[in-house]
């Protein structure tokens, strides 16, 4: 996770952020805090880069990055390029923290294409496959630039369009519930996506346009618990068939940049 410092809203990268949005700077610590809080009580040891004045986005720390582990090659991390200059100014800062911790970095040629780490590529929990999104902040391009350096791990990559402009990174509207169950939201997606997921997975979940919008989908399955920042009885009856239990942590300051639960965290391999 990356402190909420210089956390604020400054331009409009995607349609819930405002250039005139008024931030509650002590709110937002707060909340970030609470979140924190949240996944520690929930099993996990959190760490934490350094936030760098100048980068308002920083804090979202799902983006700057892709992390992962393949027997044989070790924990291994895929630098972003962010499709804006001002987040792109932040991947540098992840880059080194995650080469003073031995990890394999894989850069890319990205070209004229964009690729934005853990915003638009999600796990399965086994491993086993990447779903890819692109269409807003990713490209196709730069999607099959990453399914290639895959490849050679031997770890397959799933693409998927998004057409939902509110839906802009995979993970507002795509959750992994466990090996079997994944969260959607069905107006994300092209056909050919919504296809794609359900020939990967035995069990579909669907939200609905506001609780997809209310971020809802950006939620954290974590050791049994499922972190979100808002419940509706459907969700909670979605989580209770997947034996996952509801945990409320607000994020109403974070959601004027467009981000989350899942947007402020990024999970290491073990």
């Amino acid at each position: 996770m990356c402190p909420p410092d210089h956390f604020d809203v400054v331009d409009q990268k995607n349609p819930y952020m405002s250039a005139n949005a008024s931030i509650n700077h002590a709110r937002a610590r707060i909340q970030w805090k609470a979140l924190r809080d949240a996944l520690e009580r929930s099993g996990c040891q959190v760490e934490t880069v350094n936030p760098v004045a100048g980068l308002e986005d920083m804090v979202f720390a799902a983006n700057q990055i892709f992390a992962g582990h393949k027997d044989g090659y070790g924990n291994f991390a895929v630098p972003s390029r962010m499709r804006y200059d001002s987040r792109q100014r932040e991947v540098p800062f992840y880059v080194e923290w995650f080469r003073a911790r031995n990890y394999q970095i894989i850069e890319l040629d990205f070209g004229d294409d964009f690729l934005e780490g853990h915003g638009d590529l999600l796990w399965r929990p086994n491993g086993s496959h990447i779903f890819a999104a692109y269409g807003f902040r990713s490209t196709q391009g730069g999607v099959t630039k990453f399914a290639t350096a895959m490849a050679k791990m031997g770890i397959e990559v799933v693409p998927l369009q998004l057409v939902d402009p509110y839906c802009y990174h995979l993970d507002t509207c795509f959750c992994p519930l466990n090996d079997e169950a994944v969260l959607i939201y069905p107006g994300a997606y092209s056909a050919e996506a919504l296809e794609a997921i359900h020939q990967h997975w035995s069990r579909v979940h669907l939200l609905t346009a506001d609780e997809a919008h209310g971020f809802m989908g950006n939620g954290i399955v974590c050791n049994g618990s499922y972190i979100t920042p808002r419940l509706t009885r459907p969700l909670e009856a979605i989580l209770r068939q997947e034996g996952l239990t509801p945990l409320i942590a607000e994020t109403s300051e974070f959601e004027k940049a467009g981000g989350s639960v899942f947007c402020m965290k990024m999970f290491l391999p073990e």
